[in-house]
């Protein structure tokens, strides 16, 4: 019997926000040469669904550098900001499920209700919210949405589990074989208030559409695959192999991000030095 092998795919996704820095084509050469050592295809994926941070030049900018990078990819390129219908009918499915549930709280009662409890424990983002909305009875719920207050929906994590017969698991390149934790992400967000839907659902069901068979990513995305294990199990997708790679980091050992106005790519290709330097520097050479 002849089994068809589907190809390997891998992706680099970023967020056109802001110009990238050496951390971004650090992941994306990671990205890259994994697909090369698997001769596997390579996407390129633009999360744009932060509509109020997101701009087209910052898009056409992150194009420019990562082709001086000397990387290609496939195209058409999926935007998040062309999909939302896709990540609607993601959320509509974990509504059948039963495991989401309306949160009104703003932020300001979030940390109001954490500091009379004394504190919360803490996640990769800060304190973990406390479950306010979770404990309201589906009359109260039913009676403020038909008034129409504004409200995020969130995972009830424990609910969630419940409804498999084991923990999710994943292979992590580095790590090992890894069991979910989604309680360390607590009730996560899945649709914002702004947005209409979140970084967990997108890419999620972006990975499954797209056929992503590997994910490399930076390690401090590595909490966050708990919770998309857990998602993957609910909605019955398919499990990548991930490899959550380390972080470039400043001299202070500050790893680099573009609310920092860090040091871009776009400033080393104006300095002159070539992108084979650059590379070498990274600690890749071809």
């Amino acid at each position: 019997m002849i089994v068809e092998r589907k190809p390997a795919v891998t992706r680099f996704a970023p967020s056109p926000s802001g110009l990238l820095h050496p951390g971004h084509a650090f992941s994306a050469l990671q990205a890259w040469r994994r697909a090369r050592d698997l001769e596997a295809r390579f996407l390129l994926r633009i999360e744009d669904i932060d509509f109020a941070r997101c701009r087209p030049e910052f898009e056409t900018a992150l194009k420019e550098d990562l082709a001086w990078l000397g990387l290609a990819w496939e195209e058409p390129v999926r935007r998040q900001s062309e999909h939302l219908a896709d990540y609607g009918e993601t959320i509509d499915r974990l509504q059948d499920r039963g495991v989401l549930y309306p949160c009104f709280c703003t932020r300001r009662e979030i940390q109001a209700e954490i500091e009379r409890a004394g504190g919360a424990p803490h996640g990769s983002e800060g304190p973990l919210y406390p479950g306010t909305c979770r404990r309201r009875s589906d009359d109260e719920r039913h009676a403020r949405l038909e008034r129409g207050e504004s409200h995020a929906l969130r995972i009830d994590v424990r609910r969630a589990l419940d409804l498999l017969p084991a923990r999710p698991v994943w292979t992590d390149e580095g790590k090992g074989v890894q069991e979910a934790r989604p309680e360390l992400l607590g009730d996560a967000v899945l649709v914002r208030k702004d947005i209409g839907t979140s970084y967990h659902v997108a890419v999620v069901t972006d990975d499954a559409l797209q056929g992503i068979t590997h994910v490399v990513r930076g390690e401090d995305l590595f909490e966050s695959t708990h919770l998309h294990r857990l998602l993957q199990d609910l909605l019955s997708l398919p499990v990548p192999l991930y490899h959550h790679h380390e972080l470039i980091r400043d001299a202070s050992g500050k790893r680099l991000a573009k609310r920092d106005e860090s040091v871009t790519i776009r400033s080393v290709r104006e300095s002159g030095m070539s992108a084979g330097g650059f590379r070498a520097q990274l600690g890749f050479s071809w």
